[in-house]
């Protein structure tokens, strides 16, 4: 006698495998977070294009889930899955605007807090910052002259870095930074960006270089004026 099945199986387009840095993010429309028999199920996607996935409890690897819309639903037993995997979750707006958050709730460290309220007038401040820093100029100048081929640049950022350990204040710190950035930028001034041939007719000229990282329309990096720096401004600001 043949078997039968008396479960049914969701037959799912992906597997279950979560990035390395265990972050999964969905977008889209119809966007579906719920839990079936222990495991949570993650559907997202736009018309036919959709996918889907199913995480057990155990091995998942999720540490943050983010949700890009408002189109859909999120059980109350996957915000519990969720929390019971000490995995936090985010909503956005497709503008980037945040919605909603939660995360896994831990005892406070009264330790911490004290440290951390208390870190201006121990100095600790300036030394994270210090460092903080330290370690963005060296990202910086590793770019310039590794992938930009840009010495020049690079050492000028360099003699910033060298001017960390005497800033005396969280303001002059900031200085040091703005004044590395503002060299690290320029080096991209001109570095093309390509599109393809057959829609080169309707790009515009400043649209086939980085520019400038500051707005002629505000004078800051915000309201970009063309798709590199508004990239940016999608990564960087809130």
């Amino acid at each position: 006698m043949a078997a039968i099945s008396n479960l049914s199986q969701i037959v799912y387009s992906h597997n279950s495998t979560v990035p390395r840095h265990g972050v999964v993010t969905l977008y889209g429309y119809d966007i579906k977070v719920r839990v079936d028999r222990g495991h949570l199920l993650l559907d997202d996607g736009i018309g036919s294009e959709r996918r889907q996935f199913r995480l057990a409890r155990v091995g998942h690897g999720l540490r943050r889930l983010v949700v890009i819309g408002a189109d859909g639903f999120v059980s109350l037993a996957a915000l519990r899955w969720l929390a019971d995997q000490d995995a936090s979750f985010a909503m956005l707006e497709r503008d980037g605007r945040v919605l909603t958050t939660t995360g896994p709730v831990r005892p406070s460290d009264v330790r911490l807090r004290r440290a951390q309220a208390l870190a201006h007038s121990t100095g600790a401040a300036l030394r994270i910052s210090r460092e903080l820093i330290r370690q963005k100029l060296a990202g910086q100048e590793q770019v310039a002259r590794f992938r930009l081929q840009d010495s020049r640049t690079a050492d000028e950022i360099v003699r910033y870095t060298a001017e960390l350990p005497n800033a005396d204040s969280i303001v002059s710190i900031r200085l040091i930074e703005a004044q590395a950035a503002l060299a690290y930028w320029s080096a991209w001034r001109t570095l093309p960006i390509n599109f393809p041939k057959n829609d080169l007719q309707r790009i515009p000229d400043h649209w086939r270089s980085f520019g400038a990282r500051i707005s002629p329309l505000t004078g800051s990096p915000r309201l970009a004026v063309n798709p590199p720096n508004a990239i940016l401004n999608y990564l960087y600001l809130p």
